[in-house]
Order: C-alpha cells, then sequence, then structure tokens
C-alpha cells in the first residue's frame, strides 16, 4: 500500500463493494404504477427488496428513557461535542433535547457520554417538511 495514495487505495476497495444503496422497486420505471403493484399481486413480476441496514449504521439518536431519567446529570458534554448543535440543554427543566433535524449522524454524542446513554439506531427515515416535527425532536429528562 506504500505505492499507492491512501485516498486512490480507497477508491479502489470501494470499487469492489457492494452498494449499499437500495433499487428501485422495478428494474425499469413502469408506465403505469397501479398496472405495475397489480402484476406483482398475480405474481407476473417480483419487486427488488430492500437491502439490510449495514451493522454499526449511524442513524437517529437514541436511548433507553428509564435509564437516563436514572443515569443522566445533564452535564452537557453531549451538547458540547456536537459540531451541527443539535442538543439544547435547559437545567432548569432538567431537559435535553435533541433535533434530529439539525443532526448530520456523526455520533460524537455517543462517544462523549460519561454515563453510555446515548446510541445511535438503525433507524434512517427521517425526511419530512417539518424541521420542527414532533417525530424529529427527542427529548430526555434527567434527575
Amino acid at each position: 500500500m506504500g505505492l499507492i495514495p491512501p485516498i486512490l487505495w480507497q477508491c479502489l476497495k470501494q470499487m469492489f463493494k457492494r452498494p449499499f444503496t437500495n433499487l428501485f422497486p422495478a428494474k425499469y420505471t413502469p408506465k403505469s404504477v397501479i398496472e405495475y403493484l397489480e402484476r406483482v399481486r398475480r405474481k407476473e413480476v417480483s419487486i427488488n427488496p430492500p437491502i439490510a441496514v449495514p451493522e454499526n449504521f449511524r442513524g437517529k439518536i437514541g436511548f433507553d428513557v428509564e435509564r437516563a431519567r436514572e443515569k443522566c446529570t445533564g452535564c452537557g458534554l453531549c451538547a458540547r461535542v456536537c459540531p451541527a448543535g443539535a442538543f439544547s440543554i435547559d437545567k432548569e427543566e432538567k431537559r435535553v433535547r435533541i433535533w434530529i433535524s439539525r443532526c448530520v449522524f456523526c455520533s460524537q454524542c455517543v462517544d462523549a457520554c460519561p454515563a453510555g446513554l446515548l446510541r445511535m439506531t438503525d433507524e434512517f427515515l427521517l425526511a419530512g417538511f417539518d424541521r420542527d416535527a414532533k417525530e424529529l425532536i427527542v427529548e430526555l429528562r434527567f434527575s
């Protein structure tokens, strides 16, 4: 590997890996989705199955609610290391809010949490029209 620059080595490795993208359900775009689904129902054609979520995938931030209530001290390390500013801590109300719409899924908060409460889940369907939607705000109460 000494003769090949690291970036070129990485490109060569990725050329031979399977992609982590889901294929469109049909090989070619059907003229009518309804007709295509009817053909699927009659088992004339099949749909490409979705790929499995890879191990160590960094999706939506999660935590065990009961354990977090007991162990979280509100130290703020998660907020301090977050490059996107996705955390807000209210010490008076004893609440940590995670704004998933701001998160860049780097998992630095997971590594920084001294209590080991945060984890990256395999949940990735987070698209929406409202950045402040209830589903995109994770709230943690601490004692």
